[in-house]
């Protein structure tokens, strides 16, 4: 046996058994999982503080008024609802116009006609919104959130205050409603997942801090001791920048699921799926090594073991069968294909996504390694980043639009 193969038969018992260690992982995580949920509103808040609600919306005519309609909703007793239409060019404006009529006592639309520059335009609607803000606390949310409960925000208070909480965020449930939605969503999922497990985002003493921009709970005078979403005017995943900046002033921070809150689709189509994940690839790794280590990642761990096994078995079948390392490495890489799914299977469960879908892992791990590379090239400035009609671009410092 030459030296090459016996490298290649150590390569795969090592993908193996850390399919294994991962495995072991998600069986951690699912012994500790904590999922918030509208039965978990056991608190009396007739004394809780106001909240400020404020949702940036871009040309988001298919979602406001549903988003709207959830938030005012809300049998939390003292909240105020201010909504951002930020450069629309589609019905939102209308939309948002007929709603605050409606509610004029409880809802509040703010204009932005232009974006100044050097700001991301979400980033800069949810500033203009703070500044005028009345809460205590303030929650950033997104125009395509499907709000399931009335309790989503008196329970979301009542986990901030049991857990004194400075900056909570609830995770979404994550709609797919097409084939190619469930084979790239819980591959790019995953990718986060490595870098950003709940279990060490919640531990105060570790570094790491992640935060999903679907529902973000902040105390206002955290808010404004970090700086402030002025303070990262010009960064692409401003929801983890909030994050780190949270964590490292010394406040406490939060993550967890919800059951039956809200939830929201995050692309409905494939070229957005692409632009959607590049950019949240590019703002929450925030650098190219963390992104060319996620690469290798999914090449070696999730496509190399199947492109192994169509090695194997095509010099064997070449050989007519009489090739023994070829059969030995057939065996050896079927076997790891076949622990790397079952692994896959329990993983994309924790993901909320129907186990059977595992079965497309190489597929989807395909195509998030060209989002992937798409975000490295927007890290080192050779492409900009096309989100809502605007482009941006950044090579290491503040981004610039164009």
């Amino acid at each position: 046996m030459t030296m090459g193969i016996s490298i290649w038969f150590a390569a795969g018992g090592f993908i193996g058994v850390a399919w294994l260690l991962w495995f072991a992982a998600t069986g951690q995580v699912l012994r500790k999982r904590k999922i918030l949920s509208s039965r978990s509103y056991v608190r009396s808040l007739e004394t809780a503080p106001r909240v400020s609600m404020l949702v940036a919306a871009k040309d988001e005519e298919e979602h406001i008024e549903r988003c709207v309609t959830g938030l005012l909703a809300q049998n939390y007793p003292h909240f105020e609802l201010i909504v951002i239409d930020d450069r629309s060019e589609d019905h939102t404006a209308t939309i948002l116009r007929r709603l605050a009529d409606e509610n004029q006592d409880r809802l509040r639309v703010l204009t932005v006609s232009e974006l100044p520059d050097g700001w991301f335009g979400k980033t800069h609607a949810m500033h203009v919104g703070s500044r005028v803000s009345t809460g205590d606390w303030l929650l950033f949310t997104d125009a395509d959130c499907r709000f399931r409960s009335e309790k989503t925000l008196s329970s979301a208070m009542s986990e901030a205050f049991a857990e004194e909480s400075d900056f909570l965020c609830v995770t979404p449930i994550l709609e797919t409603q097409t084939a190619w939605e469930r084979v790239i969503q819980p591959v790019c999922a995953l990718v986060l997942m490595i870098w950003f497990l709940p279990s060490r985002v919640n531990k105060p003493k570790k570094k790491t801090a992640y935060a999903n921009g679907a529902f973000m709970l902040i105390k206002k005078s955290c808010y404004e001791a970090i700086g402030g979403h002025e303070r990262i005017r010009s960064e692409a995943g401003e929801d983890i920048k909030l994050a780190q900046l949270t964590k490292h002033a010394g406040f406490r921070l939060r993550v967890i699921e919800n059951e039956d809150l809200y939830s929201t689709r995050m692309y409905d189509s494939l070229e957005r799926a692409w632009h959607g994940w590049g950019r949240i690839f590019h703002g929450s790794l925030n650098s190219v090594w963390r992104m060319a280590i996620s690469a290798l990642l999914l090449v070696v761990f999730c496509i190399a073991p199947w492109v192994s096994v169509l090695v194997a078995v095509g010099t064997w079948w070449m050989t007519n069968g009489n090739g023994t390392p070829w059969f030995q490495a057939m065996i050896i890489w079927l076997s790891v294909v076949l622990i790397m799914h079952l692994v896959a299977w329990r993983t994309y469960r924790v993901l909320r996504t129907d186990g059977v879908w595992s079965l497309a892992l190489v597929a989807g791990s395909i195509v998030a390694l060209g989002m992937m590379m798409s975000a490295m090239l927007k890290a080192v400035g050779a492409t900009g980043t096309t989100w809502r009609g605007t482009t941006y671009r950044s090579v290491g410092e503040p981004s610039r639009m164009l």
